[in-house]
């Protein structure tokens, strides 16, 4: 044991010094790694004009009407050579009870946490791989050609979630994946992203996890846009069966965008094929859309768009949509919207065509819906 009393107090002070200096020299090292919190709390009033099976009208206080109400944590770290490593974690909720939304995991599963991402990965100039549950390539790829971006309100990020719901999310035993949340986040899955001149692309796997076999379970999905002077957008996703490894869905799309001025017009291509675990096709959904963004304002965007739902194997299953809207940015982080959607659904229609978050308001009437809110992000 050392006694202080044997060392001189200039060398304690020596001391001290070099220990806040190697203090003072690791803070850097530290620093390397870069942590944000950040989210989007959203909630406005929805009024709809025909409800089922009454058929009277509703109003309610509705959440994510322009965009889902998330909060989340990403962070950034430098591993050198080239090479940074990446996370992130994404919760879903809902701003008008404060509970997690819902969620399209199979039965039994349970809801998870942090449904839209629980990631991480690593990027450099080669591009980036991500491990873990996180959204589809699919879906990213149409993100500039849907006619309303695939707003959370009135869009076809329903019919594109709807499709690849029912065939996938069964109780064991049953059509199911367990891989799959509404084609648009993949659990215990791989992706590869890389942008290469104009073209950004990712390719997804999630592998199955069942014993002798590679397919149970497993689902790929591939997309790509093309940014140039107009924009172009394709996609492909395959999600198989847990018990058969039979296609229960097969998903493609295709878009394109033109700029012309204070206009960008717009028309995407989606198709949705759902089987039963036994290879049964149930259901073949066509999405024909079209729309044009106005930017009247530095601070106003318009949109009109026209939605085209139909499922060619039940031809009551129709939906025809028009929606016109309009979003005011306050500032850049905060943005108050109004949006109505006239809806004419046939007298089979199904949540496979809808574009109302709700499923279709009312079936075999026509229907108008108003949606007003504000959308904050931070």
């Amino acid at each position: 044991m050392i006694q202080h009393s044997s060392i001189p107090r200039s060398a304690l002070r020596r001391g001290v010094c070099a220990v806040a200096l190697l203090s003072a020299v690791s803070v850097p090292a530290l620093a390397e790694t870069n942590v944000a919190i950040y989210g989007i709390i959203d909630a406005g009033l929805l009024y709809q004009s025909r409800t089922d099976p009454d058929g009277k009208s509703k109003t309610s206080m509705e959440t994510s009407g322009l965009r889902q109400s998330v909060l989340g944590f990403k962070g950034d770290r430098d591993l050198g050579r080239g090479l940074e490593g990446f996370f992130n974690l994404e919760v879903h909720y809902d701003t008008n009870n404060g509970k997690l939304h819902g969620t399209g995991d199979a039965q039994g599963t349970g809801t998870p946490f942090f449904r839209r991402q629980a990631n991480l990965g690593l990027r450099g100039d080669w591009g980036s791989v991500t491990f873990g549950r996180q959204y589809g390539p699919a879906l990213l790829a149409h993100i500039g050609t849907e006619p309303r971006a695939f707003k959370e309100q009135f869009s076809n990020l329903y019919a594109w979630a709807y499709n690849q719901y029912a065939a996938t999310a069964g109780a064991p035993g049953t059509d199911r994946n367990t891989n799959n949340d509404v084609g648009i986040f993949f659990s215990n899955a791989i992706q590869y992203r890389h942008t290469v001149g104009p073209v950004n692309f990712g390719i997804l796997w999630a592998p199955g996890g069942q014993a002798g076999s590679t397919q149970k379970n497993s689902a790929w999905a591939m997309g790509a846009t093309y940014t140039g002077p107009v924009t172009l957008s394709a996609s492909y996703q395959v999600i198989k069966d847990e018990a058969t490894a039979n296609d229960n869905v097969r998903h493609g799309g295709l878009g394109i965008a033109v700029p012309y001025g204070p206009f960008t017009f717009k028309a995407n291509y989606l198709n949705a094929r759902n089987e039963t675990s036994s290879g049964a096709n149930v259901s073949n959904v066509n999405g024909i859309s079209t729309g044009v963004d106005w930017k009247w304002h530095a601070d106003h965007t318009a949109t009109l768009a026209y939605y085209d739902n139909k499922d060619t194997r039940n031809d009551k299953d129709h939906t025809r949509n028009i929606v016109v809207s309009n979003d005011y940015a306050l500032r850049k982080d905060t943005t108050i919207y109004v949006q109505a959607a006239y809806v004419d659904a046939d007298s089979g229609a199904t949540i496979k065509t809808s574009i109302v978050a709700a499923g279709i308001p009312s079936v075999g009437n026509k229907s108008t819906l108003l949606n007003a809110g504000i959308n904050f992000t931070f």
